[in-house]
């Protein structure tokens, strides 16, 4: 029985399956952003749906809420000469928004972290965080037949983006659409765009700059959405400055890339440095 103690950063979304030539490996925006939330001093948890393929042994004491299910959210990758192609070999069910303990619906943070269309991207009555932070990346893609994911259209996307206080994606999320981003810009308080190597944009009103990372050795990418996402909105909270979030989220993210999947969450000495160099 999961305890019913008070948690500061809620994350929401599938935990997922990732296909890889190495075998099976956990994955998810939720699993990266509650290891994340930890690395940086708070308490996380995660409501999710699970079919429990695998241990959930990196999510070793973080308090888990899980509905059951046939099969976990199950993704592969495969990558061809233009580029990678993704599949969804498993769909778990959609979460509702009411297997979350009452003590959790008042956590600092709420993290909406859908991978698969299983989130209502707009919170019912008596969720009040301090701060709900977006990753929508889950609503903007569908799958056919064969699984194969594609992007597409967000009917919801004007009321939750202005719902949240802020919101972060990646370039490859909206296919590279400038004019979605601008788009989502107009309507957000506050977005990030991750661009791999290219580091980060941010959107506040009229105003945009882009966060540079620091030159590191990738060794796998996996994942550094989700570390900068979380690391962003922690730091948002703390500071109330996005732009200096921003710099933070971005040489967070930089170091989650030099080690592969789930072992590239940044240790507290890692953020510790982070924090270090943006004083200097």
């Amino acid at each position: 029985m999961v305890s019913p103690e008070p948690i500061d950063y809620l994350a929401i979304g599938h935990l997922t399956v990732d296909l890889t030539p190495a075998g099976p490996t956990l994955g998810g925006s939720a699993a990266y952003a509650a290891l994340t939330a930890r690395a940086l001093g708070l308490r996380p948890g995660i409501v999710t749906a699970w079919g429990n393929e695998i241990p959930l042994t990196p999510l070793d004491g973080i308090p888990i809420i899980a509905a059951e299910a046939p099969h976990s959210s199950t993704f592969e990758n495969l990558y061809t000469d233009t580029g990678r192609v993704q599949y969804l070999r498993h769909a778990a069910p959609p979460i509702d928004f009411s297997l979350v303990p009452l003590a959790w619906r008042q956590a600092r943070i709420i993290h909406l972290a859908p991978l698969a269309q299983e989130l209502d991207p707009l919170l019912p009555l008596g969720f009040q965080p301090l701060l709900l932070g977006l990753t929508p990346q889950g609503w903007l893609r569908t799958w056919d037949a064969d699984g194969r994911v594609r992007p597409c259209a967000w009917p919801q996307s004007e009321r939750a983006l202005s719902a949240a206080a802020a919101t972060v994606l990646s370039i490859e999320d909206v296919g590279g659409d400038e004019e979605t981003i601008e788009w989502m810009a107009q309507h957000s308080r506050l977005l990030a765009v991750t661009d791999g190597e290219l580091g980060a944009r941010l959107f506040l009103h009229a105003d945009s700059r882009r966060f540079r990372p620091p030159q590191v050795e990738v060794a796998d990418a996996t994942g550094a959405g989700d570390i900068f996402a979380a690391s962003f909105f922690i730091r948002l909270l703390q500071t109330r400055d996005p732009w200096e979030a921003a710099r933070f989220a971005t040489r967070v993210a930089s170091v989650s890339v030099t080690r592969p999947g789930i072992r590239g969450i940044p240790t507290p000495s890692e953020v510790q440095a982070c924090l270090i160099e943006l004083l200097h």
